[in-house]
């Protein structure tokens, strides 16, 4: 392998291999969504069986990673900006064995706690054979994030994007096959058919975790050439190398647990509350149309803005380390501009065709327009809240984000027991729609938070122009035409084939309703920095 391989990519190419990477990724996981829901025997229930584990799964994942994937990218990178490459790849090697033991412990918790967790937490009792089939990938993604956090850190992100894609596609080709195969063996058992999914998912990042591992093996000759250039090492104690990294790390990490809590916090609270005036059975229904078919269409477009909130990390500790602030402040108000040009348009093109997009990608199960709709008020601040944590994590205030989200997280937790127990027949935001609601609030919240904090610390000139009136001008004249030529296709085309033909040219109207913007601004003004 030659050594240009270990060279550290740009900024933005960077974002654009993480870019086209999350949209591989959100695809494949969208097509095994789809094919679970409408697959006979486990639609909306299957859906609360699969997803009730899986937040546990994930919230166990997350604590036992404890944002090794974001922090060890961040020390790396310092480390390397100063040339320190031994220094770097130690702190590598003390992290895989420290998380490889963590990992280890939190598997064996969740393999042996699935009763209890599925009966007395989840009250989902189905849910405990999808807990230990969940259980071992623990292990095997929390070494896999020290190494993508590694080679994160030296700015090459092709391997860790080769390495989600292919978890993906391997997650997506084993669902389909084991459900199957559980269906014909079972004779369509909805709760081996959700564990069986969950399955797939154990055995893909065993498989991503062989991927990285070989990766790293074939290159172990290179790095070791390189780290005999290092300058300015410094030994430490593994102690002390362990609490740097924890040092880090936790407070990274935090974030992502109270993400993982906020998801948590329906599993917990929507099926006990809907239980005041829905059956067991209707109640898990309507938590599987939240967790399933909701979720996974509200999260699309951060398949897109994840690549800048993951690339801002090294990229603004590496210029903060070597004091180019005027760069720090460029790429995050670039980055903040594309997340707000991605977030608008998904936003209102989801709440328009929120009906026709349910009844196009899940015929067998159409409902939860409503809900969906509700949850699309987010799509703008989540993607928002990504790009901005990034950014502060990057500047090393990884504590804002997590107290940011502790306090939307706790105001969900209040509205969930407020709302979800309301009979959605007596007050409209009530049952469902009231966790939904109560989520959109949440993240508006953290983006209120995290943006002021943002603007304390570096001094970003982002005009109300550039950043709010142009793209909200362009998204409400996209959001026009497109439901307009919705409506027109409908008695000539039917539905389905018009709600695609409208989705497909949306962003042709939006980049068209942009350039017009431009010029309009570009005449009154005479010059637009942006445009």
């Amino acid at each position: 392998m030659k050594r240009k391989n270990l060279k550290k990519e740009s900024f933005m190419k960077s974002v654009f291999i993480l870019m086209i990477s999350q949209i591989l990724i959100k695809a494949l996981g969208t097509i095994y969504k789809l094919y679970l829901t409408n697959r006979e025997g486990f639609g909306d229930k299957g859906n609360a069986i699969y997803s009730s584990g899986f937040q546990i799964y994930a919230l166990f994942l997350t604590i036992s990673s404890v944002g090794i994937p974001g922090a060890l990218g961040k020390i790396v990178s310092e480390h390397i900006a100063i040339g320190d490459y031994k220094g770097a790849h130690r702190i590598f090697k003390i992290a895989f064995v420290t998380f490889g033991l963590i990992g280890f412990l939190s598997s064996c918790i969740l393999f042996f706690g699935a009763n209890y967790i599925a009966t007395s937490f989840l009250q989902i009792s189905e849910a405990e054979l999808t807990l230990v089939a969940l259980s071992p990938s623990i292990f095997f993604v929390t070494i896999s994030c020290v190494i993508r956090g590694y080679f994160t850190g030296r700015e090459n992100l092709k391997v860790t994007a080769k390495a989600h894609t292919l978890e993906q596609l391997f997650k997506t080709v084993l669902s389909v096959i084991l459900v199957e195969f559980i269906a014909i063996v079972s004779g369509i058992d909805t709760k081996l058919m959700a564990a069986g999914a969950n399955l797939a998912t154990t055995l893909a990042t065993t498989l991503c975790f062989f991927y990285l591992y070989r990766y790293y093996y074939m290159i172990r000759k290179e790095i070791a050439i390189e780290l005999k250039s290092t300058t300015n090492y410094k030994p430490t104690r593994i102690i002390k190398t362990i609490k740097q990294i924890l040092s880090v790390s936790i407070p990274m990490s935090m974030s992502a647990i109270l993400g993982t809590i906020n998801k948590n916090i329906d599993s917990l609270t929507v099926v006990r509350g809907l239980k005041n005036f829905l059956t067991e059975e209707q109640a898990k229904i309507q938590y599987g149309i939240l967790t399933g078919k909701v979720e996974t269409l509200v999260t699309l477009p951060m398949s897109l803005n994840m690549a800048f909130a993951t690339a801002l990390v090294p990229s603004i500790s590496s210029s903060k380390a070597i004091g180019d602030i005027e760069t720090v402040k460029k790429r995050v108000s670039f980055s903040i501009l594309i997340t707000i040009l991605i977030g608008l348009p998904c936003m209102v093109g989801m709440i328009l065709f929120a009906k026709p997009i349910l009844e196009l990608l899940f015929p067998n199960a159409t409902s939860g327009s409503f809900i969906y709709q509700i949850s699309c008020l987010g799509i703008i601040f989540i993607v928002l809240e990504q790009t901005i944590s990034g950014a502060l994590h990057g500047l090393g205030k990884m504590t804002i984000p997590a107290i940011a989200l502790g306090i939307g997280v706790t105001i969900k937790l209040i509205l969930n027991f407020i709302l979800v127990p309301i009979n959605s027949n007596d007050f409209i935001l009530g049952g469902t729609a009231g966790a939904a609601i109560s989520t959109v609030i949440c993240h508006i919240i953290v983006v209120i938070i995290e943006f002021k904090i943002l603007r304390n610390n570096i001094k970003l000139k982002m005009s109300k122009n550039k950043f709010l009136i142009k793209p909200i001008l362009a998204t409400t004249m996209m959001g026009i035409t497109t439901y307009g030529i919705y409506i027109l296709n409908i008695p000539r085309f039917g539905e389905k084939i018009s709600t695609i033909f409208a989705l497909r040219n949306s962003n042709y109207y939006l980049l068209h309703f942009n350039y017009c913007i431009k010029n309009f601004f570009r005449r009154r003004y005479l010059y637009d920095t942006i445009w």
